[in-house]
């Protein structure tokens, strides 16, 4: 089965925003809210061999099933965004990462930006003031690119927050991203011809009610991409009820 069996939708000079499985989920729920709130529909289902076996309802009694990784987008929108709602698995992630990348080169999208957790409780002092930090793994400017605006946003550069071992390969030159899943090793397995514009979205978060982090990820997203947060009528999605729990009756405390 290929990487992306078919797809109604032309991702030239598309924006692709993709979350990785990582600390509190928080980049998956970052996309939930994307795809709910800017009405993103199921395009494609991607090659599921590289992830836990999952199956589940759709979201609004959509016909068929959710499968572990799909794309969604939308005629007259210029980001599509990937949704991974299964870890990859141990024997298949660098497989897996050169599929990706390899179909990222063939889609013709013009920029990649990747979403990720990292453990809050592993946060330094100094990065204190805020939770979101960027990474940029090449060394191309952002500048005249779909994402020129990280450039002038005041999103400070993430360094790593845990010591890092010694290193004679390339991986050195990616920061440890404790609870960030497979980010790093997706980072260090870049193609040195890479030429796409790929930048990183990193957030401090621990498992819990992570609704907040959610809306905030997905605006910062919504603003790089040049969206206007007042067009935006953020809706979580019908899965979300009861996820975090039910709200205590209120009568309890008089």
């Amino acid at each position: 089965m290929p990487f992306l069996a078919s797809t109604t939708l032309n991702l030239t000079k598309k924006t692709l925003v993709t979350g990785v499985v990582s600390s509190a989920n928080v980049s998956q729920l970052a996309v939930d809210l994307l795809i709910s709130s800017l009405g993103l529909g199921r395009i494609a289902i991607l090659d599921p061999q590289y992830f836990i076996p999952l199956v589940g309802n759709r979201e609004n009694g959509e016909p068929g099933i959710t499968a572990p990784f799909e794309l969604y987008g939308k005629d007259g929108l210029d980001i599509v965004v990937m949704q991974q709602r299964s870890p990859t698995l141990k024997s298949k992630k660098q497989e897996f990462i050169d599929s990706f990348y390899d179909f990222v080169q063939k889609s013709g999208v013009a920029a990649v930006l990747i979403l990720s957790g990292v453990d809050l409780s592993n946060r330094l002092d100094e990065q204190m003031s805020t939770p979101t930090y960027q990474l940029q793994p090449n060394s191309s400017s952002l500048s005249s690119t779909p994402l020129h605006r990280l450039t002038v946003f005041p999103i400070p550069e993430y360094r790593s927050p845990v010591p890092q071992r010694p290193s004679d390969n390339d991986e050195s030159r990616i920061p440890f991203i404790p609870g960030g899943g497979i980010t790093r090793r997706l980072l260090s397995s870049l193609p040195k011809d890479w030429s796409i514009p790929i930048a990183v979205l990193l957030r401090f978060a621990l498992d819990g009610d992570n609704r907040a982090d959610a809306y905030s990820l997905a605006s910062i997203v919504a603003q790089i991409v040049g969206m206007d947060l007042n067009m935006i009528e953020w809706k979580q999605p019908e899965s979300w009820s009861g996820l975090f729990g039910t709200p205590h009756d209120q009568s309890l405390y008089g």
